[in-house]
């Protein structure tokens, strides 16, 4: 038995040591080229029922440090007052464009129709993406995501929640850094498979090439996911990771909401591209593995130097690969403690999972 646990806790390190190594360790040694890009560029948010949001933070998206850009907001029949927050803005901002879904038009869930619109209103090549309720990081935060158009056709930013106090706002952020590594470091290997829609970019003509959503027009997710792999190639995918390029979200504040959030996220990863469906379940399976076959070794009391040997190991390379990754992304209050929290929230995804398996989430949420 004990020898069965150890090849077992062996196998999962190996498999996690290969992730590390040809993976996460490419955001560790990744370095952005300066470049700038003066292109003019249309920025598109899509908006329903979200005029606090859009009130404090549509107008550092409206004075950005870009020389030539517009921002399309599409109203997506908002019934609050967002639409005459827009009318007041429009007076203001001259290069605010309104794209209004109207209140009787029969729909699906989710922003596929409010984005599909905005971006067949856009006047310009370069799209750059992201939602109301997103706060840019800088007034150079257009110029920063857009100077990767020098050299890719979609660039894939990072978007991360505000720092506050509690166990579920700690989780929410390291979810958040967890995913970011994961799409960020696949992507320099060459193996995109998402961005997110909070902070990214790509080019109005891959998206009619592609069809923009109509493989997926059925869910009501997967704009920033099952289209990116449509569309992402081994050579046309950019990152950028400046701090000035992020942008921030309000967290959110209650359990119950943000596990309906995931779990409706988990709901898209089934229609993935088999070999992304393989590379993203094994590694927290070996992570899962690793953690349980270890403490069952140190229950029963095994040999703790080689049992000391193991978790050192883990811990000691867990430490490196993330350090500078969670430094760039800006969390770095949850650094010393990662283990715990990679060891709360394995537990807490799989339950997400045994939950989708007894009833998957029908309701539409960000």
């Amino acid at each position: 038995m004990i020898n069965i646990l150890f090849s077992v806790t062996l196998v999962s390190l190996g498999l996690l040591l290969f992730y590390y190594a040809y993976f996460f360790f490419k955001l560790n040694t990744y370095k952005a080229s300066v470049s700038t890009f003066n292109e003019p560029i249309s920025i598109i948010v899509c908006a329903k029922n979200e005029f606090q949001n859009l009130k404090d933070k549509l107008p550092a998206i409206l004075n950005q440090d870009y020389p030539n850009y517009e921002v399309i907001v599409v109203n997506d029949q908002s019934v609050d007052d967002t639409t005459v927050l827009l009318k007041e803005l429009g007076k203001k901002y001259h290069n605010l464009v309104v794209v209004t879904i109207e209140k009787h038009i029969n729909k699906r869930p989710g922003k596929k129709l409010a984005l599909t619109l905005g971006i067949k209103t856009a006047k310009h090549e370069h799209l750059l993406l992201t939602d109301a309720d997103c706060l840019p990081n800088s007034k150079n935060w257009a110029m920063q995501m857009c100077r990767n158009f020098n050299s890719a056709d979609i660039v894939l930013g990072y978007g991360g929640y505000e720092k506050k106090k509690g166990l579920l706002n700690k989780l929410i952020r390291f979810d958040t850094f967890n995913v970011a590594q994961q799409y960020l470091s696949y992507a320099l290997a060459g193996q995109t498979y998402m961005g997110v829609g909070r902070n990214m970019a790509y080019k109005k003509s891959l998206f009619f090439e592609n069809k923009g959503f109509a493989n997926h027009l059925h869910i009501a997710s997967g704009d920033d996911d099952l289209f990116i792999q449509e569309i992402a190639t081994k050579n046309n995918v950019s990152i950028e990771i400046n701090e000035q390029a992020h942008s921030t979200s309000a967290v959110i504040g209650k359990w119950g909401e943000w596990a309906y959030q995931k779990r409706r996220h988990i709901t898209t990863a089934p229609l993935y591209k088999t070999k992304f469906k393989v590379l993203l379940a094994l590694y927290p399976h070996a992570q899962f593995l690793f953690w349980t076959a270890l403490l069952i070794l140190f229950l029963l009391k095994a040999p703790m130097q080689f049992c000391t040997i193991l978790l050192g190991v883990k811990i000691f390379l867990s430490y490196i690969v993330n350090y500078k990754a969670m430094k760039a992304l800006k969390v770095m209050d949850l650094y010393w403690i990662h283990p715990v929290y990679e060891i709360v929230y394995l537990c807490i995804q799989g339950i997400f999972v045994l939950l989708n398996i007894i009833s998957k989430p029908k309701k539409w949420s960000r």
